[in-house]
């Protein structure tokens, strides 16, 4: 099994785990705004099953229906994790209106408080190895729920301590505003998410670090031929797509050209192995002289 499935697979047990622990807190309170996080965990079961399935299809290798491979779809999960979060959101918002119609006193329960802290510490623990992990092994997916997660931690932080000052206080009121918080901060996070993947979706070049270094690279492995130039980039979950032209001497063979496109993408996959090359070669009198320059 690969790494990132085996992730996806964690995030599943994980997410179980948690709701199970921030429904016993709500059991103990009757808080809405634990209710609300306790919704919350549900969306992340369903987003952590999305993400394994996408995951797990983006594995696949290449075929003749998808000869550049199946990584876009990390990109449809992530989309998917997005609306899951907005729509979770205004389930939240929907509680919390109704809190403010009809306020309840709030159990005083700390068991019920210290349970949720403790899912909150898992949550924050997993979130931790999913972002890490998922930058590490380029998968968008991950990520996606590693942030998700991230957001859920923030959230429930904040109603705790809120829940702590209604008790004291006895403002009941705060319970459903608090309530309000967590979906305005669900909301934000689906945005980033949603933000993230149209990216990929649509083919975003990579960032210009990267693209400096690609041009590095070309510059310094290109020996024999004259320049390159239409340098294109496009990322597909974990894989980089490179594609440009290279300009090399009129009298130079097929075979001499062949090998240097062999060098260089040999030494653009040292870089990164989880990159396509694609090599336009072309006679010298295309050259265009705004590209890198190799002799």
């Amino acid at each position: 099994m690969n790494k990132p499935l085996s992730f996806a697979i964690g995030s599943i047990l994980v997410s179980v785990l948690v709701l199970a622990l921030k429904s016993l807190a709500y059991w103990l309170t009757g808080s809405i705004a634990l209710y609300s996080d306790a919704l919350e965990s549900i969306v992340n079961i369903v987003t952590a099953v999305v993400a394994l399935l996408a995951v797990h299809i983006s594995a696949k290798p290449a075929d003749a229906n998808h000869p550049f491979g199946h990584h876009k779809i990390e990109y449809f999960s992530a989309v998917l994790e997005g609306v899951m979060i907005i729509i979770a959101a205004l389930l939240i918002v929907r509680e919390a209106y109704a809190g403010f119609l009809h306020p309840r006193e709030l159990a005083v329960v700390p068991e019920g408080l210290l349970v949720n802290g403790v899912a909150s510490c898992i949550n924050a623990a997993w979130a931790w190895v999913l972002i890490t992990r998922g930058r590490r092994v380029r998968s968008p997916a991950l990520v996606a729920d590693g942030r998700h997660l991230l957001t859920d931690v923030i959230s429930s932080v904040g109603i705790l301590l809120g829940l702590v000052l209604a008790l004291l206080m006895k403002w009941q009121f705060l319970d459903p505003a608090l309530a309000l918080m967590v979906a305005a901060t669900i909301l934000w996070s689906g945005w980033g998410v949603l933000r993230e993947s149209a990216g990929g979706l649509l083919d975003e070049a990579v960032p210009e670090a990267t693209l400096s270094g690609i041009r590095r690279t070309i510059a310094d492995h290109a020996a024999g031929a004259l320049e390159a130039h239409d340098i294109r980039t496009r990322h597909a979950g974990r894989m980089t797509f490179i594609e440009f032209h290279l300009v090399v001497p009129g009298q130079m063979t097929v075979s001499e050209a062949h090998r240097i496109c062999d060098r260089l993408e040999a030494a653009l996959r040292a870089d990164d192995e989880d990159r396509h090359v694609t090599i336009h070669v072309e006679p010298e009198d295309k050259a265009k002289h705004t590209g890198i320059v190799v002799v």
